[in-house]
């Protein structure tokens, strides 16, 4: 006899949005919705406008399964949203996941458990505005005291959008404006050389991990969405005690902002051995290409059990 579905409860699958991944976001929201239907469970898509409380009231959406990605989606406003109108959700709560959207909150909650981050400093618009007001024969901001290449990325976007790799000391300008063009405050940190291993946590537990080797100069956009351009290794071929301290690493950053859930720790591993947090995804990607999919098939865990239990989860937070 098979069991029925884990709630009877009509469930809105969040999509789309208006962030930079909204792409990405209705790829994994119709996986998401097809593998419920299949399911048996009475589940609606929902492309979350600015109408998205009038529809969650035509739908009459009692559960959100969210597969917002980036955003208003991500970084706790649509959960607050969500609370106010008496919705269980899927995933992390508000602050958890505004801290893990802000790189710089994150990584300062890092440092001060004791985890490692790579050195970084950060600059806004508004002082990079000052800077070029300002008569200095070079108006720009003071280069970051550790030594290049750099990292050059928005405080607050997802899916590597807005990175730059710097290398050398005319290219960080440009860099810098890209990445302010996405935000209001960009964060410069030591570009890691080494290995990039992605960790899954789940139900407070490590899932397992995949290392990422793009054939692109990094894990960008391009390279995490375009099939063919990413090997992924799983387990990573890394060595076992170094595994074992990205996994313990990972799950310790999932529980230093208060993740619930699915989450996805990446790290890059320096060549001592050191996992460095890059950032903690608290709605990874549900696509064909997408890595918690990919690791809880390794774990023996199929894409529809992946998604009943990410519903379990959130049920037991009620």
């Amino acid at each position: 006899m098979t069991k029925g579905p884990v709630t009877t409860k009509r469930i809105g699958v969040l999509m789309g949005g208006s962030s930079s991944e909204r792409d990405i976001s209705m790829r994994s929201g119709l996986a998401i919705y097809q593998s419920l239907q299949e399911l048996g469970y009475n589940v609606v898509p929902v492309d979350a406008g600015k109408d998205i409380v009038s529809v969650l009231k035509k739908d009459k959406v009692r559960f959100a399964f969210l597969a917002l990605h980036g955003g208003l989606g991500e970084n706790g406003a649509i959960q607050g949203l969500l609370e106010v109108l008496d919705i269980p959700y899927t995933g992390s709560g508000i602050l958890a996941s505004a801290l893990a959207m802000d790189k710089e909150a994150s990584k300062k909650i890092f440092a001060y458990h004791g985890l490692p981050v790579a050195p970084f400093t950060v600059v806004s618009r508004q002082s990079l505005a000052a800077s070029k007001r300002s008569k200095s024969p070079d108006p720009q901001p003071l280069p970051p005291d550790f030594p290049l290449p750099w990292v050059v990325k928005p405080a607050a976007e997802g899916s590597s959008i807005g990175i730059s790799i710097v290398k050398e000391q005319a290219a960080f300008m440009p860099a810098l404006e890209h990445a302010l063009s996405f935000g209001k405050r960009a964060i410069i940190e030591k570009f890691i050389d080494g290995p990039e291993v992605h960790i899954a946590v789940l139900g407070n537990k490590v899932l397992g991990g995949v290392e990422v080797k793009p054939s692109l100069e990094f894990y960008n956009y391009e390279a995490k969405y375009t099939a063919g351009l990413t090997e992924y290794i799983i387990p990573p071929v890394i060595d076992e005690p170094t595994y074992e301290k990205a996994k313990g690493i990972a799950l310790q950053a999932h529980n230093a902002l208060g993740c619930a859930g699915a989450s996805r720790v990446d790290l890059k591993i320096d060549s001592s051995g050191i996992p460095f947090i890059l950032e903690v995804n608290t709605l990874p990607g549900m696509t064909a290409t997408s890595l918690l999919p990919k690791i809880a098939q390794a774990a023996g865990m199929n894409f529809k059990n992946l998604i009943e239990e990410i519903i379990t989860l959130a049920l037991k937070e009620q």
